[in-house]
């Protein structure tokens, strides 16, 4: 590196100054054990680690850290750690995505408050990785995403069963009789038997891919489990590469691109993604300045197949994936039918082609190929619309039954979660196979946080009927990891006004996936004297954060961001005090 590149480092403004200013900034550094030639104007880097005991996902991120620490240092920077907050959706009440946004403003303003010239982002759970990635491009200074990885293959009774899929398929045999309390309790210990975050297609996984279809992580760095020792291996060469980054001056702003978007759009198509990733990248996208609307989420994908065979959808878990040739596995087939931008940069400094050059499919049926699909193209998350979710609202088909994909039936109205599930084993619960249970107030403001509960449990009368799946509609999320026939995002949401507060017990509700719409069959004439009478609740919160978030949340189809943080603010380094 030239004298000119030292000097203009950014880390200079603070470890470069002269008199008083840089003494202190040196000085205090120093008690450290950090010598006086690491402030030459090598590059600074900072390592945002999420990692926390109460997000089990994050809790090995430390450990991350170290590997990473090696590698800048082998690439001749200097590596500073910080923590940031932990969004774990595992343990935080009433939702981890309540708080996405106050961790990417977190994220954001540490990074721009500091002597950082680049960044690497340790992540674990589903609400980690984009609040980092919205955090990082709103400063744009260069940045790499590191996930922490899967958790290995749960195993019970000589089966693979993967965490928060079984979750639901053994709450449904326990509340069916197939299974007892004490073979549950069992079987949790068996779902979660390592490090790392979800080994199904549930969000985490789901958003880990995305980031590196993005191009922000280093190729194939998705899908290793958090315990392989290729996990610190990538988080070493991620330490080496973001020196190489920062001497590039290659930027989010560079990557994220409106290109980059659908590759990541396609590719959440191709593995059987999580719905989740509709509400992360629409919030990304707003972030960048990259117009990204809910029917690119339908229009895009219509001639992507799903090629990932792995629970919620299929059967496989993430460490087969990982051991079938991961994500490059993935883009490669995709790349040989035309679907993505092979030349989009990554954070290598090649492109998408470049990286999956060599990039090998390891069988057949973890990942498919192109011509002879695990699901046939069309299959993946569908946007509908309608008089019931005027502004849009998603399923995702290859979790749903598809018997139910078309379907017409009485709706039965909670008006939260909690009220459903004070009834639901009720055995004279007035439902049956074709009711549509609708669940409102459970988006962004009215909940809030638009928490992961719209798969609710089926009645229990009807699970020892042997009835398997409803039609149920919501204006919340579900998890990555869950499955059945749900209408989630409904938007705008009941809370706000949206027709979901409309609909009463009875009213037939019509779903038509194959055409995309969403209908309440009511005239307009008696849905305008509803919406005479109606009336929104009270404002429940005076002050703090999520007084904050109820007044500025935006609705889903614009990825529940705030509008003021739309668009980046850049990394002008702050005003010296001193």
């Amino acid at each position: 590196m030239t004298d000119g590149q030292r000097t203009s480092r950014r880390s200079q403004a603070w470890f470069g100054a002269q008199g008083r200013s840089g003494m202190i900034y040196r000085s205090w550094m120093r008690n450290q054990g950090l010598g006086h030639e690491v402030f030459d104007g090598r590059p600074v880097i900072g390592i945002a680690t999420s990692a926390s005991e109460l997000a089990p996902c994050n809790a090995h991120l430390t450990r991350v850290a170290e590997a990473v620490k090696r590698g800048v240092w082998q690439a001749g920077g200097l590596p500073l750690q910080f923590p940031t907050m932990a969004t774990g959706e595992t343990l935080m009440r009433p939702t981890a995505m309540l708080y996405r946004n106050l961790m990417a403003m977190e994220v954001e303003e540490l990074i721009r408050a500091n002597p950082l010239d680049g960044v690497v982002l340790l992540s674990g759970c589903d609400k980690t990785t984009p609040a980092m990635l919205m955090g990082a491009a709103s400063v744009d200074l260069p940045a790499v995403m590191v996930t922490g990885g899967p958790m290995l293959n749960g195993k019970y009774r000589g089966q693979d069963v993967g965490s928060g899929t079984h979750v639901w398929k053994f709450e449904e045999d326990l509340k069916a009789g197939r299974m007892t309390e004490e073979e549950c309790f069992f079987a949790e210990g068996c779902m979660a038997r390592s490090n790392g975050h979800c080994m199904t297609m549930g969000t985490a996984s789901t958003m880990a891919c995305v980031a590196e279809a993005l191009g922000m992580q280093l190729p194939g760095s998705a899908a290793w489990p958090a315990v392989d020792s290729r996990r610190m291996e990538t988080a070493q060469a991620a330490g080496r590469r973001i020196v190489g980054m920062v001497e590039e001056e290659l930027r989010p702003s560079r990557i994220l691109t409106r290109e980059a978007f659908e590759n990541a759009v396609r590719v959440n198509a191709a593995i059987g993604g999580s719905t989740n990733a509709v509400i992360h990248l629409t919030a990304l996208a707003g972030r960048v300045g990259v117009e990204l609307s809910l029917s690119d989420f339908d229009g895009l994908v219509r001639a992507v197949p799903t090629l990932v065979n792995l629970m919620p959808s299929g059967k496989y878990l993430m460490e087969d994936f990982c051991y079938a040739g991961g994500l490059p596995a993935v883009l490669a087939e995709l790349l040989r039918g035309e679907l993505l931008h092979g030349d989009q940069i990554t954070v290598t400094g090649r492109t998408v082609a470049d990286n999956t050059e060599h990039a090998e499919r390891v069988g057949s049926d973890v990942i498919t190929p192109l011509d002879a699909p695990f699901q046939p193209a069309g299959t993946g998350i569908a946007v509908l619309r309608g008089n019931l979710c005027p502004d849009g609202a998603v399923i995702k088909q290859s979790a749903a039954s598809p018997h139910l994909l078309t379907h017409r039936g009485p709706a039965r109205v909670f008006d939260s979660p909690e009220a459903y599930h004070e009834v639901v084993d009720d055995p004279e619960l007035d439902v049956d196979e074709n009711t549509v249970v609708v669940i409102r107030n459970a988006g962004p403001k009215g909940y809030p946080g638009m928490p992961e509960v719209s798969n609710v449990p089926l009645p229990a009368k009807l699970l020892k009927a042997g009835v398997r799946d409803l039609v149920r509609v919501c204006d919340g999320r579900m998890s990555g990891t869950g499955y059945g026939t749900v209408v989630l995002h409904v938007a705008p949401e009941a809370a706000v006004g949206g027709p979901l507060a409309l609909v009463r017990d009875g009213d037939p509700v019509v779903l038509d996936v194959p055409n995309r719409t969403l209908h309440l069959d009511v005239d307009d004439t008696e849905l305008a004297r509803r919406r005479q009478v109606w009336r929104a609740s009270a404002e429940q919160y005076a002050g703090g954060y999520t007084w904050l978030y109820t007044q500025h949340v935006e609705q889903a189809d614009r990825g529940a961001d705030f509008g003021f943080l739309r668009g980046r603010r850049g990394h002008d380094v702050p005003r010296d005090s001193h």
